[in-house]
Parts: C-alpha cells; sequence; structure tokens
C-alpha cells in the first residue's frame, strides 16, 4: 500500500486523514448523497467503498442496537477474498479463517448400508483458478473487517445504529429527490431523510424493495435443512474437511469446518416438507437435529458439548424482475436493492453473501462514478441491467444443487431408480468449481465491456471476466508481487499496457496517453485532479526488471501526483519473475503487445491492440464525461 504521499503523519498508516462530510451532525446527517438502509453484508460493502470520497455524504441505517455478533453466512469464496484485497483486507480475512482445501464425498456402503464410507475427495479450487483461496468465516467478522475499513476512512463513516425504514417517496423536481422516513426504534420517534439515492441492502424482507413495488418471485423446494454451528467429539474422520454425505436411509449432511480449529457447521437434511408438516418440521429441537445426524453419519458418532446457533430453513429460489425502482419502467433510477433484498436462495451453495457483496461493489462504483461527476447517471441504469442475470445465473445453480443433495442416493441395484449417484454429485462438485469459486460471471458486451473481438491478443484476460492476476516484479523496488493487486476498490479505471517485444507502440501510447488531447486521461481527468486519479495506468515490459533503467521509464508511468507532487515510482512492471512470465502465463501476444482496460469493479471491459488508440477513446468516452 501507498501513504505518505501527501505529508507524514504519525501512528497507524492505514488510518487516512480524516475529512468531516460523513461525520456530520444536524442537517447535514438528513440531507446526504447516499442513504443505504441496511448494515449487512452489501450494505457494508457498498458503504466501505463511499466512505473513501470526502465529497460524497454517505449515511448508513440500520435497526439493529449494535454490530452483529454472530452471523448466518459463513462461506467466502475465491471471487470476495480478491474482493477484499481491494479494501486491504484480504491477510486478514485469510489469517482468522478456515480454509476449504479439499471436499470429501461419502455413501452408504454396498456391503452394509446402515453404514457411510468415504467415496471420493477432491480438491476444493482448482488450481490456477486464483491466488486466493475459498475460506469460512463468521459472517459478523466480514461486518467487523469492513465497518473498521469505514472508521479508519476520510469519512469516518459509522452506521446509524437502532434506526429502521418506514417508507420513501421520490419526487425528482429536488436536489435529494429521495424522501425516506425512518424510525428510532427505543423511542419511537420518526426522522425524515433526504437523499439523491438510496439503497436497500435490508434482507430477504426488504421494506425498500415493498416501498418500490417489486417483489420477490420463485417458489420453495419443498424440502427443509437444519443448520447448527456447533463444538463437539466426533470419532467422524473427516471432521476437519467439507464432506458432502448421503445416508441409506437418514437423509444427508453437508458439513462445513469453521474457523478457529474446532467449530463446525452441519447441514441436516430434514426431508420433504409441505403444509401437511410444516409446523411438526419446524418443531424439531436443537437435540433432535443432533439425533439425525448421528443415525446419517453412523457407523461414527457425534456429541455435541456447545451449540452456537442453530436454525431450520426451508430451501425456496426467488429473484425479483428489477434491482432499483424504474428498471423495465422508465429512466433515471433514484432507489436501489441490493443482495438478500433482490434475491434469495438456500446456503448451501456458498453464494448468497459473495453475490450480494458483489452487487454492492457493482453498484458502488458506479454511484461514486456519477456523484463525483466523472459519468451522466445513465451509467446507473446498467446495475440492474448486469446484476439481474447473475442472480438469475445464482438461483438456477442453487437450484440444481440443492436438489442433488436433497435426493439421496441411488441405488446401484436399481439404475432407473431415484436419487443421485454419488459419482455424479462429486463430478457435478467438480465442474461447477468455477462457478462456486466467484468466478464464473461474465458481463456482455455493452457500453463497460467491450465486444471481445481483439481477444486473441490476451487469451487469459477474457473480456467481461474479472481480471485474472499473475505475478510480476515491479521495477522501482524489485518487488514480486500479484498484478492485480494493485487494483484497489478506489472506484478508478484500470489501463494495463503490455509491451510489443520492440516497445516502440508501447513508448508511442504511453505518450499519447500523456499529452494527445484525445487522449481519455487528458479529456476526461478534471482540473486540478492527478494525472491517475481517474484512469490509473500501469506498463509491463517483457524485459527482466534489472535491464530497465527506472529513470528511463516514460513520464506517464513516473508521474508526479499528490500535495508535493512527488513521483509515484509503483506504475511500471517488468513481466518476469520466479513464478513465471505473465506474457506466457496468460497468453498475450509478444511480437504486438496489448491494452487490457478494466473496469473499477476488476472485470475486463477490452483488449485491444496498443495502436488502436481511437477505439481506447472511444470506450472511456462511452462512459465518462
Amino acid at each position: 500500500m501507498q501513504f505518505y504521499r501527501d505529508g507524514f503523519y504519525p501512528g497507524d498508516p492505514t488510518v487516512r486523514r480524516a475529512t468531516t462530510v460523513s461525520s456530520a451532525d444536524g442537517n447535514e446527517r438528513d440531507e446526504v448523497d447516499v442513504l443505504i438502509v441496511g448494515s449487512g453484508p452489501a450494505g457494508n460493502l457498498l458503504a466501505a467503498h463511499l466512505s473513501q470520497f470526502s465529497d460524497i455524504n454517505t449515511r448508513i441505517v440500520e435497526r439493529r442496537s449494535g454490530r452483529m455478533e454472530l452471523g448466518q453466512a459463513d462461506g467466502i469464496a475465491c471471487r470476495t477474498v480478491e474482493t477484499f484485497e481491494a479494501f486491504g483486507l484480504a491477510r486478514r480475512l485469510t489469517d482468522e479463517a478456515y480454509w476449504v482445501n479439499e471436499t470429501t464425498f461419502w455413501r452408504p456402503s454396498a456391503e452394509h448400508p446402515q453404514n457411510i464410507i468415504r467415496t471420493g475427495r477432491v480438491q476444493d479450487v482448482e488450481d490456477g483458478l486464483s491466488e486466493f483461496p475459498h475460506v469460512i468465516v463468521n459472517q459478523a467478522r466480514i461486518h467487523d473487517y469492513l465497518l473498521d475499513f469505514m472508521e479508519r476512512s476520510p469519512t469516518r463513516l459509522v452506521p446509524d445504529y437502532g434506526l429502521e425504514f418506514v417508507s420513501l417517496t421520490v419526487d425528482h423536481g429536488s436536489a435529494h429527490p429521495v424522501i425516506a422516513q425512518v424510525r428510532d426504534v427505543e423511542s419511537g420517534e420518526h426522522h425524515t431523510v433526504r437523499a439523491k439515492y438510496l439503497v436497500g441492502t435490508d434482507g430477504a424482507r426488504s421494506g425498500v424493495r415493498k416501498a418500490i413495488g417489486r417483489q420477490l418471485r420463485g417458489d420453495t423446494a419443498g424440502h427443509a435443512w437444519g443448520v447448527m454451528d456447533i463444538l463437539a467429539d466426533t470419532d467422524f474422520p473427516d471432521i476437519r474437511l467439507k464432506s458432502a454425505i448421503q445416508s441409506a436411509g437418514a437423509g444427508s449432511i453437508l458439513l462445513i469446518p469453521r474457523e478457529g480449529g474446532y467449530l463446525v457447521r452441519l447441514y441436516v437434511d430434514l426431508g420433504p416438507i409441505d403444509e401437511t408438516n410444516r409446523q411438526e418440521v419446524r418443531q424439531h429441537t436443537a437435540d433432535q437435529i443432533v439425533e439425525i445426524a448421528n443415525h446419517v453419519l453412523h457407523p461414527y458418532t457425534i456429541a455435541v458439548r456447545e451449540t452456537v446457533w442453530w436454525s431450520i430453513y426451508e430451501v425456496g429460489q426467488r429473484l425479483t424482475d428489477g434491482f432499483d425502482d424504474v428498471a423495465g419502467r422508465g429512466s433515471d433510477p433514484r432507489v436501489f436493492i441490493a443482495g438478500d433484498a433482490c434475491h434469495t436462495h438456500s446456503a448451501k451453495a456458498g453464494q448468497g453473501m459473495n453475490v450480494s457483496m458483489q452487487d454492492a461493489l457493482n453498484l458502488g462504483w458506479k454511484l461514486s462514478t456519477v456523484l463525483r461527476g466523472l459519468s451522466d447517471s445513465s451509467l446507473l441504469e446498467t446495475y440492474s441491467q448486469e446484476r439481474q442475470p447473475v442472480a438469475q445465473q445464482l438461483i438456477d445453480f442453487d437450484r440444481e444443487w440443492s436438489a442433488m443433495m436433497a435426493a439421496g442416493p441411488k441405488d446401484s441395484d436399481d439404475p432407473n431408480g431415484s436419487g443421485v449417484d454419488p459419482d455424479e454429485l462429486k463430478d457435478y462438485f467438480v465442474q461447477a468449481g468455477r462457478y462456486t469459486a466467484g468466478l464464473g460471471v461474465q458481463y456482455p458486451a455493452s457500453r463497460l465491456t467491450g465486444s471481445g473481438s481483439n481477444q486473441s491478443l490476451a487469451t487469459g484476460f477474457e473480456v467481461g471476466t474479472r481480471f485474472h492476476s499473475f505475478p510480476v516484479m515491479r521495477i522501482a523496488d524489485a518487488l514480486k508481487m500479484e498484478l492485480g493487486h494493485v487494483h484497489r476498490a478506489d472506484g478508478r479505471f484500470r489501463l494495463y499496457m503490455f509491451a510489443d517485444v520492440s516497445e516502440r507502440s508501447f513508448l508511442a501510447l504511453c505518450d499519447w496517453l500523456a499529452q494527445n488531447p484525445e487522449s481519455p486521461i487528458v479529456r476526461h481527468t478534471p482540473r486540478g485532479w492527478d494525472v491517475d486519479g481517474v484512469i490509473d495506468v500501469r506498463g509491463i515490459s517483457q524485459r527482466p526488471h534489472r535491464e530497465i533503467e527506472p529513470g528511463e521509464l516514460p513520464v506517464l508511468l513516473r508521474p508526479h501526483t499528490g500535495r508535493y507532487g512527488l513521483v509515484d515510482q509503483e506504475k511500471a512492471f517488468s513481466g518476469v519473475s520466479s513464478d513465471g512470465d505473465i506474457f506466457t502465463g496468460r497468453d498475450i501476444n509478444r511480437d504486438t503487445g496489448a491494452v487490457v482496460i478494466v473496469r473499477p469493479d476488476q472485470y475486463v471491459a477490452e483488449v485491444l491492440p496498443l495502436e488502436d488508440r481511437e477505439t481506447i477513446g472511444a470506450y472511456f468516452a462511452g462512459i465518462l464525461q
């Protein structure tokens, strides 16, 4: 990370110098740029992003009396860890979390069907998918990381606890058109907050969703599960491995080890549920769920010493038809919904919290870009356009995975019978690995994502997918690092220039970007901003770092920034490191090089030739003012 650019200050450098915008009192708290309703994973990530901008006034209200202490979600996909790295939080997360390294599969023994046996064991995340693992950690800790980030940000943003959303109206003729009513949970007193934009991240029973006339549509799968976090003694050998367990007649278990070495989560199959037995199923006690678990695990046993949390839920998949107040109805959205407020599904796919936070990341950069005057408000219409299909994809996956988990094992003596063959379950898990890692999203061509007609120049950076990092050597200080880790969650676009073998096209593009009036940097960087304030340019050479003199680099890659105009020495890299060569690893054309444009949410927007200045300029002109 970089700090001290604008002057030295003592203490923890991750605590940014404070401003007063988001911590203001009185009238300034009742008239804001963005009002976020709900301090869950999506709301906190959105608030963390917006908290970085001193010129954006953000307020977040939460009906709880304080921070969450015990969360329900726990699975953190590789893509989410990558996102946390963009906030500088990945190391804190991975140090505390359980790493899901392998998954095992269990089924009834053919000789003794009352006993389960291990039938398969696979690596949880395929090699090369991400530099980060799939991890497990309590949702409340995810909140803590993001809330701590907010408190260390320039705006010192802190949620207003004990306030619940009541209603809203939209007056498009006003500078702050969203008029929200919130109520003090303790006193019952009502307050009015006016906002330019309101975002509902207030869960599956979202009041914001109802206020804009959206409905969750879908159905339940007719199956119930008991879920519990426990501390237990057991002789089950895979208690510290993620395990999918099918029994002959007692149901199934999905076992998820938790952080800390002792805690474990069980998803225990409680069987079909409908109107005739719903009350009976709902009346299961924690002890009864443990009893069922012991039947499934036979001949192994599990003795619970402490139940940290437990619940019973029905699998259901529901989705709204729009993620804002105008999608399919008009233009100029002012109210948005994200996370469980617009899509719900089972917990076993491990994607709900992850997709919710990606909703927030997508919306966050668009809100900050519009509010800072860098783009017109039509950019906000792309949020629902992009994220609603992603949620549909999640629900389709969850429906199939949940059905397979609930089906039970197929009888090998009856190939036409019901159930799922354990090998089929294992194969499906492996095939779905890219999706469950959070890496299955590919945005289609639009104003934000190019056509990919030059994809052959860099096939390892697939247009529409997240930027797939690779180790490089930073030239200035010979630091081996992941190239993708220069991309912070700060609302800026990234333009990576991979040099041609002669570097002639590379150097010519550097000069054009730095000086030409048609350059997107010259055209779209507001007067008085740093040259990299909107588009952060990085250069990657094919030469080893010791063959490159930092002082000979183009001025674009050694820009003067900040209060003192100090040179940023960290813009240029060698593609060669002890871990390989990025040109080989990401299949970048060595003769021609390539430009890779990356959106603020880390998704590849376009791959272009170094010489195609017209298309480079046109891409940014289609988004920025």
